[in-house]
């Protein structure tokens, strides 16, 4: 079992830490006994993100910074699969913090698809709603796949196995019509898929990401990039099926491209360890939310991280101790 992350925060009258969480198991209380107003002592935070080359990994990174500067916790980021590894890192006590998709985010709580023998998921709580990922089919002109069905008998990389980014690959062809018999599928990261589409291995990849996706911009450096459009029947069977989709569109411009993109997408969630007291959690919102200027700056995805924003799109409950900092803030 991981050392639990203690602090003490504020006025001890109104912050006096308690096993108010039901995934702690007293050692919080320690924190209680030796903080004074105002004091926060931290073990380790450990953030679980995705790969290095995307927003998740580039924003968690900034995310421990500011709880190392803050909070004096010795916190880091690791590189993961994302979204359903991340989950099944977080609930088996091995990180404090997860980003995750909302996709995944559900199906955990629900026990289906890659969670469907878990238990004791149904608690998740987040911290906070993030950014919309956005379903940015990669493609270039050379391939010539315009529209999903396009991609029939092609090589397609569809993320880490069992990221949420799979998840959402096998959902866009599920909308389609269309599984893995279709397609010869490779589980390959942003970054890997873009080198192999540079080198002729691959014909298209699945990037659910912020915008814009570094990969795809290091594409666009030598190749003309399509997007390919979720659109028509596809978007209104994706809609009618995965109703934790939106419509939306890559920009104009975003990839060099004229015109904006119609696809879909969905929003991230940065979810909590269930053991960490409401204090703890409460102590963490606070940091994060009041050096936003810092987490900004760490991608333009992270510009839509607001308090005006923090319930839009969740897929569980907010945790008790966010809702207390939410609160304290007017947000909610």
């Amino acid at each position: 079992m991981r050392p639990r992350v203690l602090f003490a925060v504020a006025a001890a009258a109104a912050l006096t830490l308690t096993a108010c969480s039901s995934g702690d198991t007293g050692g919080s209380n320690e924190g209680a006994d030796s903080g004074a107003a105002g004091d926060a002592s931290v073990d380790f935070v450990t953030i679980v993100a995705g790969g290095t080359s995307g927003p998740y990994y580039q924003i968690g990174a900034t995310m421990a910074q500011v709880l190392k500067d803050e909070l004096g916790a010795d916190s880091s980021v690791q590189a993961t699969g994302a979204s359903v590894e991340n989950i099944t890192l977080l609930t088996t006590g091995k990180a404090e913090i997860a980003f995750a998709m909302g996709d995944a985010t559900r199906q955990a709580v629900e026990g289906t698809g890659p969670f469907s023998d878990k238990e004791g998921l149904s608690d998740l709580k987040a911290i906070t709603a993030l950014y919309p990922n956005f379903v940015q089919i990669v493609t270039t002109e050379q391939s010539g796949i315009k529209s999903v069905e396009d991609m029939k008998g092609k090589r397609i990389g569809v993320g880490d196995q069992n990221s949420g980014v799979e998840l959402n690959a096998q959902m866009i062809l599920d909308a389609h019509g269309m599984t893995y018999d279709d397609i010869d599928e490779d589980y390959l990261s942003y970054a890997d898929a873009i080198d192999q589409m540079k080198n002729g291995q691959v014909d298209a990849a699945f990037v659910t990401s912020g915008l814009p996706n570094s990969s795809v911009m290091d594409l666009v450096t030598s190749h003309d990039v399509v997007i390919v459009p979720i659109e028509g029947e596809g978007m209104k069977n994706l809609l009618e099926k995965y109703p934790f989709f939106k419509e939306n569109a890559v920009p104009g411009g975003t990839y060099d491209q004229e015109e904006d993109v119609p696809t879909a997408s969905i929003i991230n969630q940065l979810l909590v360890s269930p053991d960490l007291s409401d204090d703890q959690v409460y102590a963490i919102t606070k940091a994060l939310f009041e050096n936003l200027d810092t987490i900004h700056q760490a991608h333009q995805a992270a510009k839509q991280i607001t308090l005006d924003s923090v319930e839009d799109g969740l897929a569980v409950d907010l945790h008790p101790g966010a809702v207390k900092y939410f609160e304290e803030k007017g947000a909610l």
